[in-house]
């Protein structure tokens, strides 16, 4: 994901002499440098000197420790601090750094890789307005943005949009699947699969109507679909979904309990 907001912010037009990369793998600086062009660096310490935004890319369960590492810079830069790590409070950072940063949680997901994702954002108090539209634009880079007013609010988005990818990977995995158990080639199946769901999601984009108006559209009495539609529902997709989008929720929650001590 850090990968995919440093490409984001080069495309945008972003000044590689701007960025500058914590890694603590060789190769891994080496690429980022030959793609990017950006300043890589091997200590945390070293990266975030007199840095405007700092960005916390790392996964949940190491993010106290790299912000212990720059505790000292970032209590006395007092940058703007954006995190995406799940599940982890902006209380948390702050305890951890014992200052009270300007912090703003994000929840991207996997398709900010092609600059087509969507992160939901919320700002601590401490976050004026000028730093709120800096860390919408960075985001921005790699696609939409939705504030929330309540932190509490990032653990479903984590549910909904954070994880949401991987649902609807896993209904085309199986749509693609029936299709090549039905006599479709791998690639037919594949093309369908992927173009239909590209179709429908830009119909919902431009349409006025509700997902529940479009489906009734398209769901003819007597029809394939509603056989379709009628056989999901009597298999509880409504309840098995549902569920999915809670426990995803429910875990966000218990990483902030595991790996931020709240």
């Amino acid at each position: 994901m850090s990968t995919s907001i440093i490409g984001g912010l080069r495309e945008s037009g972003w000044p590689s002499q701007n960025i500058r990369v914590s890694d603590p793998l060789e190769t891994r600086r080496q690429d980022l440098e030959d793609e990017y062009g950006v300043h890589c660096f091997s200590e945390n310490t070293d990266c975030v000197v007199n840095a405007d935004v700092v960005v916390l890319g790392v996964k949940p369960q190491v993010l106290e420790v790299a912000v212990n590492s720059i505790a000292s810079e970032l209590k006395s830069t007092n940058p703007l601090v954006i995190s995406i790590a799940a599940g982890i409070s902006s209380n948390s950072i702050l305890k951890w750094v014992d200052n009270d940063l300007a912090v703003v949680r994000v929840m991207p997901n996997t398709p900010a890789l092609v600059n087509a994702g969507v992160s939901g954002m919320y700002a601590t108090p401490q976050v004026g307005r000028l730093r709120k539209e800096l860390a919408e634009r960075l985001m921005r880079s790699v696609g939409e943005v939705v504030w929330v007013d309540r932190e509490e609010l990032i653990d479903t988005v984590t549910g909904i949009s954070g994880s949401g990818p991987a649902y609807y990977f896993k209904v085309m995995e199986l749509m693609i699947a029936e299709g090549i158990q039905n006599g479709l080639s791998p690639a037919a199946a594949r093309t369908l699969v992927i173009e239909t769901a590209r179709g429908a999601a830009k119909l919902i984009q431009q349409s006025p109507l509700d997902p529940v108006e479009l489906r009734r559209q398209v769901t003819s009495p007597g029809g394939t679909t509603e056989a379709g539609i009628t056989y999901m529902e009597q298999a509880s997709i409504d309840d098995t979904i549902r569920g999915g989008v809670k426990a995803a929720i429910k875990r966000s929650i218990e990483l902030s309990k595991q790996f931020g001590g709240n």
